[in-house]
């Protein structure tokens, strides 16, 4: 045989993966191959592969009669709209996608090129886990997976897309990883899968129930993104890169903008006379940040709080948001670990963020208080105190208590605070705090309900507004909502060459 043919042979065998029969099983269950995942996510004719004719080097447990060429898994770069990826696939139709010595080599070195390149990594996930036959080699090779997560965690953008299983320790570098997306019905993540669970603690419970993408998405949070299928996934993640720069030494894409009247005056009616009426701040989102650029993070987990990225005047920005219309936006547990590690991403790579404000405080109750809401919370003031790139604060409602503080305040090195009209800035409620001050008073009144109603009212007064604040400087500007995009547009522009370092440590100790 001449060599290029064999060489041709070589290619098409690896082009091939576990056969034919394994990939007509893998599309009957709703799912792509490797290669396909591949071939859609990247620009067309960009993708050159790495370690094609990879092998395992095990004999053992019959393994010696089992070589395929890319040892289930399809490693290499190419472009996303123009822009340097590296990505890996892993190939469920090969030793259904399990990782083992020469697997988890390519990956590593996959890995270190993009680190080397400053470039991001994006994990396509489909594996029955580690590869059994290769005991604990295949856990070294997770763990070398794991140290390289964490080298590269804050240098270069991380994604995992589940796209299949992914149980035991093979969940922890996804989980290391900046961003995680799944796919409906056919992926799931779990430590424990649901046969140990029901041996151990006799639950009955299916993959999809337990590990799915809808579970991880309301229940526990741990997926950022969950998509009806692979192609949406596929889209959510080019989409998600548009908004990120390469690397931690690099600013995010820009996109052109002309400009024009950047008045809107749909922001002045969507705050209820009513102060304690809901509204979605997604609207009030909407309306400032650049039209159909608001892209949504962990949509359905710890409603309360709103995260995403967004354009403002074609340049990327992330966006934190306390929600009125889910628990009245009140901060607990969960709304500030997400909203934490969001704040720490868009730090991590310059993203500028923008927080709107409507918090009427911490959630009380012996379940936050058992569940640690202070070290919880701490993690969101923390992210904040700690971010350098440009960030605003538009309070555009309650801001009381510890919470005004914890949601970007010019206390904990804000540059900008913008606050409507419509703020309230407290230590806590009118209702709440008349009856702490005047309660000697409104006990000895002849009537009480009137005397307090009285009360209530000086205390709004005094406080229910943005001018004291205002007046001591914790406030720049008291702004008309319609003027709120115009203003901030200005904001960041003059905040764009901002320079700010944090005094020299090795790293700080956030209470995790």
């Amino acid at each position: 045989m001449l060599k290029n043919e064999l060489l041709d042979k070589k290619i098409a065998e690896a082009n091939l993966g576990g056969g034919k029969d394994k990939i007509e099983s893998q599309h009957k269950k709703g799912k792509l191959t490797a290669r396909e995942r591949v071939h859609f996510l990247l620009d067309e004719g960009t993708f050159e592969e790495i370690g094609a004719l990879v092998t395992h080097r095990s004999n053992d447990f019959g393994l010696d009669k089992q070589v395929f060429l890319g040892d289930g898994v399809v490693t290499g770069y190419g472009n996303i709209n123009g822009r340097l990826v590296y990505v890996y696939a892993q190939d469920f139709t090969v030793f259904g996608g399990s990782l083992a010595e020469a697997h988890a080599q390519k990956i590593t070195r996959l890995m270190d090129l993009a680190m080397q390149n400053g470039a991001p990594v994006i994990g396509l996930n489909d594996s029955g886990g580690a590869r059994i036959q290769e005991g604990v080699v295949s856990l070294g090779g997770y763990a070398d997976i794991f140290y390289r997560n964490t080298m590269a965690s804050g240098v270069i953008p991380q994604l995992s897309a589940i796209m299949g299983p992914c149980a035991g320790g093979a969940v922890y570098s996804p989980a290391i990883t900046d961003f995680i997306l799944m796919v409906e019905n056919t992926s799931y993540m779990f430590v424990t899968g649901p046969n140990v669970v029901k041996t151990v603690t006799h639950e009955k419970v299916s993959a999809e129930d337990l590990g799915g993408a809808v579970a991880h998405a309301t229940k526990s949070g741990v997926t950022d993104f969950a998509t009806a299928n692979e192609m949406e996934c596929i889209d959510s993640i080019k989409k998600l890169l548009s908004y990120i720069p390469q690397n931690c030494e690099e600013e995010s894409p820009v996109i052109d903008y002309d400009g024009g009247d950047e008045t809107r005056e749909a922001l002045a009616t969507i705050i209820p006379n009513n102060p304690n009426q809901p509204y979605d701040i997604r609207e009030v989102i909407e309306e400032v940040v650049d039209a159909d650029s608001f892209f949504e993070v962990k949509k359905d987990w710890a409603e309360n709080i709103v995260i995403g990225f967004s354009r403002l005047a074609g340049k990327s920005i992330g966006v934190v948001a306390n929600q009125p219309a889910n628990m009245a936006g009140v901060l607990d547990i969960n709304s500030a670990k997400k909203a934490a590690r969001f704040v720490r991403f868009c730090d991590a790579f310059n993203i500028p963020l923008l927080v709107f404000e409507d918090v009427p405080g911490f959630l009380p109750g012996t379940e936050q208080e058992w569940n640690a809401i202070i070290s919880n919370g701490a993690k969101l003031l923390y992210a904040f105190c700690e971010a350098t790139v440009p960030r605003v604060t538009v309070i555009t409602r309650k801001a009381y208590g510890g919470a005004y503080d914890v949601m970007n305040s010019k206390h904990i090195g804000a540059d900008m605070n913008f606050a409507w009209p419509t703020a309230e800035i407290a230590v806590m409620g009118a209702k709440g705090a008349a009856e702490i001050i005047f309660k000697k008073e409104i006990q000895g009144a002849k009537d009480p309900v009137k005397k307090l109603t009285e009360k209530e009212e000086e205390y709004k007064n005094k406080f229910a507004n943005p001018y004291l604040a205002a007046s001591r400087g914790y406030i720049d500007e008291v702004i008309k909502p319609e003027d709120t995009r115009r203003k901030l547009i200005s904001a960041f522009n003059m905040l764009k060459n901002k320079v700010a370092k944090l005094p020299r440590k090795k790293h700080g100790n956030i209470p995790l």
